[in-house]
């Protein structure tokens, strides 16, 4: 393949991959406007996410099967349209069902592009350029929903909620035709029609779809003090154990488990779990912190997350660069080492700060994030061979998606919890025998009197801004105990770096055994 076949097959793949990476935070700062238009109740409204995820979550493992029987460029092809499809009747839906629905047509087609996209993204580079083609990949996945918000954000504001759908079908028309015109399957590709393991399907969709509902559902309902949570936790056990025990002894799987034989594929995928947990727990933490603490709107809070994706840009293509000098080991160290810092950073974090005080953490937080996943998606990836990529990439993607709602679940669940207890503490410490509680309350009581109130009325509101300065001081301390969660995350899954094979990532794919 010569250099402009190789470029252009680069800018297909990564059209899709973007769309799609945008797509799944893009509707995030346009639900308040959804909620007016539809009627809908605050949980309700949710389902417009989290029906794209389920569908993405579920239809992942599926790619390497569903390509071997339909073609893998038909299987594309066919995912753009039904993305763009989708993205139309999303934006004219005129109800909460019809959106939700659409939603997940949207979200199988979305949740195909991403996987696919990384396999021929492998095959298209050379073996010294796969630190290359990893850090490009990781540009689109990661920036994507970084850029979300921001972008959703200025649709809305500019124009309105349904634009976040409309741009998507001339982009995905676009890239239906680029689809056409320079992708093709690989020679390895076998056609299969044999029968389909429907058991094995239906154990999956039923183990999956109840875990992610449970992760969605479980802060809101108070987790296992809820009966449904139990219920969901329950059906989900059972049909994940019963989808890993039928898929390692069925002569055909839908999923090829056995893949994570390969330990470089297992702890690359093990550590892109961290990853997951860190970046979709991050972009959950920041705006929530800007927006409800800090004053910001939707759109400001997606500026703000700008150096951290300025830094991935940057970082991801030397990353790749490094990585054939460096090996997997020291650059996955290196980059971990950095992200611990910058989130230790983030725990510090006080009502006081500026944009400028949070610039430089989030700048070294990209740098250290785009490091880890360039390294870590080039050596799970690079001793599988070719004909098992495809089901490697699937299940690769599909675990760092669901560590990412685990993530986002924990952090809830962390900043309820923390801002509960730490609001406690604080009220302990301001009762009448404390000069410095009975003197502030004095001096709001002064200014309350001074304003025209009568001392009753001064008193009760004076008690009441008291309440609303501890609270906003213990959800404070909430978020600092999440970010500090978040840089453990990466300290303690350091160890896990000694378990790769080092310089392996440098071997072609095609050469190396799978298991």
């Amino acid at each position: 393949m010569n250099q402009r076949d190789k470029w252009m097959v680069t800018l297909t793949v990564m059209t899709g991959t973007f769309m799609a990476a945008i797509d799944g935070s893009i509707v995030n700062v346009a639900l308040p406007h959804m909620r007016g238009n539809f009627g809908a109740t605050v949980e309700e409204i949710t389902w417009v996410v989290t029906g794209y995820i389920l569908a993405n979550v579920i239809i992942m493992p599926l790619i390497a099967f569903l390509s071997s029987r339909f073609g893998r460029k038909r299987m594309y092809q066919f995912c753009v349209f039904l993305f763009v499809l989708s993205s139309m009747f999303c934006g004219m839906a005129r109800n909460l069902s019809a959106m939700v629905f659409f939603r997940i047509i949207q979200g199988i087609g979305g949740g195909a592009l991403i996987p696919i996209a990384q396999s021929i993204l492998r095959e298209t580079f050379p073996p010294e350029e796969q630190g290359m083609a990893m850090g490009i990949f990781g540009m689109g996945i990661m920036l994507g929903p970084a850029l979300g918000p921001t972008f959703g954000g200025w649709l809305t504001d500019n124009f309105s909620w349904p634009w976040i759908f409309y741009i998507n079908v001339p982009i995905g028309i676009i890239n239906m035709i680029m689809v056409h015109r320079n992708i093709s399957d690989p020679p390895y590709l076998k056609r299969e029609r044999g029968k389909v393991d429907f058991l094995g399907l239906g154990l999956m969709v039923l183990g999956l779809s109840m875990l992610q509902l449970m992760l969605e559902k479980g802060e809101s309902l108070n987790w296992f003090q809820s009966r449904s949570i139990i219920n969901l936790a329950l059906l989900s056990g059972v049909g994940l154990a019963l989808f890993i025990w039928r898929e390692l002894v069925v002569a055909k799987p839908m999923v090829d488990l056995k893949i994570l034989r390969n330990r470089n594929f297992a702890v690359g995928t093990a550590l892109s779990s961290v990853i997951g947990m860190a970046l979709f727990g991050s972009l959950f933490l920041l705006p929530l912190f800007l927006q409800e603490l800090l004053g910001y709107t939707a759109f400001y809070s997606g500026i703000a997350l700008i150096p951290r994706s300025i830094a991935m840009l940057i970082t991801m293509p030397f990353a790749g660069r490094l990585y054939n000098r460096l090996g997997p080991r020291v650059l996955i160290g290196l980059g971990m080492t950095i992200a611990f810092l910058s989130f230790l950073q983030f725990s510090r974090l006080s009502l006081t700060i500026g944009m400028k005080d949070i610039f430089f953490s989030q700048f070294f937080q990209g740098v250290g994030m785009g490091m880890v996943f360039v390294a870590m998606s080039t050596v799970a990836l690079s001793s599988v061979a070719k004909p098992k990529m495809q089901a490697a990439t699937g299940l690769y993607n599909v675990v760092r998606q669901i560590f990412g709602s685990i993530g986002i679940a924990i952090f809830a669940t962390q900043l309820d919890r923390a801002g509960v207890a730490g609001h406690a503490r604080l009220v302990e410490r301001l009762t009448p025998f404390r000069n410095t509680s009975v003197a502030y309350t004095q001096r709001l009581q002064g200014a309350l009197l001074s304003s025209g109130l009568d001392p009753v009325t001064a008193h009760a509101k004076s008690l009441k801004i008291l309440n609303l300065i501890v609270t906003r001081q213990a959800m404070m301390i909430s978020f600092n105990h999440a970010f500090l969660l978040a840089a453990c995350l990466f300290l303690f899954s350091l160890p896990l770096i000694f378990l790769l094979k080092p310089k392996h990532g440098l071997l072609p794919a095609v050469e190396v055994e799978n298991v």
